[in-house]
C-alpha cells in the first residue's frame, strides 16, 4: 500500500514538473528561446541576452534590439519579403537585468549615453564618458505618410482605429495616447508619459513604439500576429514612418554632432540674415543722404528769396 501510494505521489509530482517545464509560444515576441510554462504563464530567454521575459507582456526595447542584432549576425533573422538592410539607429545594446538600457552604451573604445528608448542623446565620446543617469523619453511623435490617394480617409475612423490598436494590442493604457492627428498624407500619433504618472504595471511607450514601428513596416515582433492597418474595411500602405523622441531633459549636442544638411540650412539662414541687415543699413544710408540734399536745396532756396 505504502509503495502504491508512493507510487502515485512520485507521478503527481513529476506531473506538475512536467507541466511547470511544458514548451509553449511566445505570442507577443518572436525572438525568443528556451519557453517553458510557469504558475500557468509563458516564459522563455531571450535572445542575444538571456534574460527571461514575461510573454505575457511587451518585451523591453533594449533586449529586443539585442535579440535583432545577435540574429542578424547569426544569420538566423527572419526578413520580410523585398526587405533590405537598414541598420540606422540599431547597435548592440547593453541592458540592465530589468530589461532597461544602461545610459551609457559603447562600441569598443567609442561611448554615449542615451534616453530610457535608447536613443542616443551626446555626442561620441572616448571610454571615459561619464553618463550620470538614465534620462527619460517623456513624449514620443510616430509620424506616418500614407501612399498617394485622391479622396482623404475617414479622420474619426482612422483615430478610433489606432486608439483601439494601440491600447489593445500593445496594452498601453488610453491616458498616455495624447493625440492622433491626420493631415493627409500625414498621419501623427503622440505619446506622452511621465516619469510621475508611470506606475510600475505600464507598458513603456518607447517598447510600444518600437513594437509599433516594426508592424508598421513589415517585421512584426509578435508570433505569426502581423498588423493589417485597414480603415472602414480599406487597407492602408505606408511609403515612410518616423519616430521623433523629446526627453525630459534636453539632449547635449555639439555643432559637429550636427547633420550636413542642418548645418547648410543653418548657413543659409545667418546668411540671409546677414544680407538684410545690409540692405536696411544701405537702404537707411541712401535715405539719410537725400534727406541731406533736400534740406541744403530748401536752404539755397531761402537765401536767394532773401536776396
Amino acid at each position: 500500500m505504502k509503495l502504491l501510494c508512493g507510487a502515485a505521489l512520485l507521478l503527481l509530482l513529476c506531473a506538475a514538473a512536467c507541466a511547470q517545464d511544458s514548451p509553449c509560444i511566445c505570442e507577443k515576441n518572436k525572438r525568443v528561446m528556451n519557453c517553458r510554462v510557469v504558475n500557468g504563464v509563458c516564459w522563455c530567454d531571450s535572445v542575444g541576452s538571456s534574460v527571461s521575459v514575461n510573454c505575457d507582456s511587451l518585451t523591453s526595447k533594449c533586449l529586443l534590439m539585442k535579440a535583432e542584432v545577435t540574429g542578424s549576425k547569426s544569420g538566423r533573422r527572419e526578413k520580410p519579403k523585398g526587405a533590405f538592410e537598414d541598420t540606422d539607429g540599431l547597435y548592440d545594446p547593453e541592458c540592465e537585468n530589468t530589461g532597461v538600457f544602461k545610459a551609457k552604451q559603447c562600441s569598443g573604445t567609442t561611448c554615449w549615453c542615451v534616453n530610457t528608448a535608447g536613443v542616443r542623446r551626446t555626442d561620441k565620446h572616448d571610454a571615459d564618458l561619464k553618463c550620470s543617469q538614465l534620462v527619460r523619453t517623456t513624449w514620443i511623435i510616430i509620424e506616418m505618410k500614407h501612399a498617394d490617394r485622391n479622396v482623404p480617409l475617414n479622420t474619426e475612423s482612422l483615430k478610433k482605429f489606432f486608439r483601439e490598436t494601440i491600447t489593445n494590442r500593445y496594452m498601453l493604457d488610453g491616458r498616455y495616447i495624447s493625440s492622433v492627428l491626420y493631415e493627409k498624407p500625414y498621419i501623427t500619433i503622440d505619446l506622452k508619459q511621465n516619469s510621475s504618472e508611470k506606475s510600475s504595471g505600464d507598458v513603456d511607450i518607447a517598447d510600444v513604439a518600437y513594437y509599433f514601428e516594426k508592424d508598421v513596416k513589415g517585421d512584426s515582433i509578435f508570433h505569426n500576429n502581423r498588423l493589417n492597418i485597414s480603415i472602414d474595411n480599406e487597407m492602408l500602405h505606408f511609403e515612410k514612418t518616423a519616430v521623433y523622441y523629446v526627453d525630459e531633459i534636453a539632449p547635449e549636442f555639439s555643432m559637429k554632432s550636427l547633420t550636413p544638411g542642418l548645418i547648410a540650412v543653418i548657413v543659409v539662414v545667418i546668411v540671409a540674415v546677414v544680407a538684410a541687415i545690409v540692405v536696411l543699413v544701405f537702404t537707411r544710408r541712401r535715405k539719410g543722404k537725400y534727406v541731406k540734399a533736400e534740406v541744403k536745396e530748401m536752404n539755397e532756396m531761402h537765401r536767394g528769396l532773401n536776396a
